[in-house]
């Protein structure tokens, strides 16, 4: 029987370099997108040594250019004043079409594009985006509700379970 994998978990020859651990907390994701990154040389060994972090990056379109705002990279010092700014506008490759899409999707109250994680697949650095909503506090007492309830639950099987074996 095959196990199911998590969204989360990165498949074969591709390798992961930083995620945002705030995405899900605070976005109900309801779409994903994935999207090439135009980069300098030294950001990509930056990435390579995993040196990123996604903590306060959005995305936005501009001029039906997709770009990522806020995306740290960290420096990389064997490329001394021909290095690169750690946190500069970085542009996403997508096709027009899906970019019209989007621009139709985020101009909609609530929606945002949101990256999630950003990884290496086939030696090109890509970048995850989600499009979401922001979660409302009662949304998120709910789901934890749903979790102790879920654990509480699980917990009395278990017990019926050792009572009956």
């Amino acid at each position: 029987m095959a196990k199911k994998k998590k969204k989360d978990v990165v498949d074969a020859g591709e390798m992961l370099v930083c995620t945002n651990p705030k995405a899900k907390r605070q976005y109900e994701i309801v779409e994903r997108i994935e999207c090439g990154m135009v980069l300098a040389g030294s950001e990509v060994k930056s990435l390579r040594a995993r040196a990123a972090s996604l903590e306060a990056a959005h995305a936005g379109i501009d001029k039906m250019q997709l770009y990522l705002y806020g995306m740290h990279i960290g420096p990389y010092e064997q490329a001394g004043r021909f290095g690169h700014e750690s946190r500069r506008r970085r542009k996403l490759l997508a096709h027009k079409r899906e970019i019209e899409r989007l621009v139709g999707k985020v101009s909609q109250k609530g929606f945002t594009l949101v990256p999630i994680r950003v990884y290496f697949k086939k030696g090109r650095a890509k970048v995850e985006l989600g499009l979401g909503r922001g979660v409302k506090t009662g949304d998120t007492r709910e789901s934890l509700k749903r979790k102790v309830d879920m654990r509480e639950a699980k917990a009395a099987m278990e017990k019926s379970r050792s009572r009956n074996a």
